[in-house]
């Protein structure tokens, strides 16, 4: 796992690296994140998954604890590396070299939320793009929210997070 955040001056070829950010609360981290962190990275030479901090937001797990979980899922991975910001996520892309910002859609509800997010950025910083990615169809009907109910009611989470975060989830719910 690759955390040095410092925009790379390095080249694949004769072409400068293509960096993108995939921002998120990950709270936790889920295998639909993962799904799109995994198929970003045949588009993306490297990809900052990046922790957007919210205020209004309790999370349920603290900041790093978050990053470590997503670290654990990539650990021998140079092409993702963990950050965050309670800032701009396009400043966020500007200062680490990213060009693009990856959202993921579980379905058309996202996308209305979503395509004004996409809009916004592009409004304060043209340089930096969006891409939607589709989560994978085994994943569409989770979310992060809805794991941490199921696990907060002893309900089966198997198979919808990483292992290492279904632990996590366990030893704060029981």
């Amino acid at each position: 796992m690759n955390d040095n955040l410092t925009p790379s001056l390095a080249k694949v070829g004769d072409k400068p690296l293509r960096i993108a950010l995939y921002p998120g609360t990950f709270d936790p981290i889920t295998n639909g994140h993962v799904n799109i962190i995994e198929r970003g990275l045949s588009l993306f030479d490297r990809i900052i998954v990046t922790i957007a901090v919210n205020a209004q937001k309790i999370p349920c797990f603290p900041l790093e604890q978050r990053m470590d979980m997503i670290r654990q899922c990539f650990p021998d991975s140079d092409q993702v590396s963990v950050g965050h910001t309670d800032g701009l996520i396009v400043d966020f892309a500007l200062r680490h070299g990213a060009q693009t910002i990856i959202r993921g859609l579980r379905m058309v509800s996202d996308f209305e939320y979503e395509f004004q997010m996409a809009l916004m950025n592009r409004r304060l910083e043209r340089s930096v793009d969006t891409v939607f990615l589709m989560t994978g169809f085994r994943w569409f009907f989770i979310s992060s929210s809805g794991i941490k109910d199921t696990a907060q009611r002893q309900g089966k989470i198997t198979g919808l997070v990483p292992k290492h975060v279904e632990r996590a989830l366990r030893e704060k719910f029981t």
